[in-house]
């Protein structure tokens, strides 16, 4: 049997995830991170992407977060984020929404908007509809 280690996610609303793991492999900053059972203890911050875990027995799941932070302590991994998700449950129709009206606000020059966060919004409805596309080819074997 493979070592594990507990992982928790968290969203602003609510818990996500928390179970065994045998592997996280988490959107860093500066580059993706992977982290395994007793890996030295570390604070990151995360942006928007994928968060793919290998459950106890080998399962895999994939969660989205918007950003947030990881801290790695030997046993116990925390993931803390304004926004997360699992996968499954994202809404292509709303990021599609979520990434036309950021590419209106910023197209749009007569307006007074905050650009830098029009700019995050569409970078998060971005990640969102590459893991839904990502996820639409897992299940057809393409």
């Amino acid at each position: 049997m493979a070592m594990t280690m507990k992982l928790n996610i968290v969203s602003a609303e609510k818990e996500i995830f928390s179970n065994l793991a045998e592997m996280v492999i988490v959107p860093g900053t500066q580059g993706e991170l992977g982290i395994m059972p007793q890996h030295t203890q570390l604070l990151s911050t995360l942006k928007a992407g994928e968060v793919v875990i290998t459950e106890q027995g080998g399962g895999k799941e994939s969660i989205y977060v918007s950003g947030g932070i990881l801290e790695v302590q030997p046993h116990v991994v925390t993931i803390l984020s304004d926004t997360a998700v699992r996968a499954s449950d994202l809404d292509e129709a709303s990021a599609q929404q979520a990434k036309e009206r950021a590419e209106s606000a910023l197209g749009d020059k007569g307006t007074e908007i905050d650009f830098a966060k029009a700019e995050a919004q569409l970078a998060e409805a971005i990640v969102q509809l590459k893991l839904i596309d990502k996820l639409r080819k897992k299940k057809s074997g393409h």
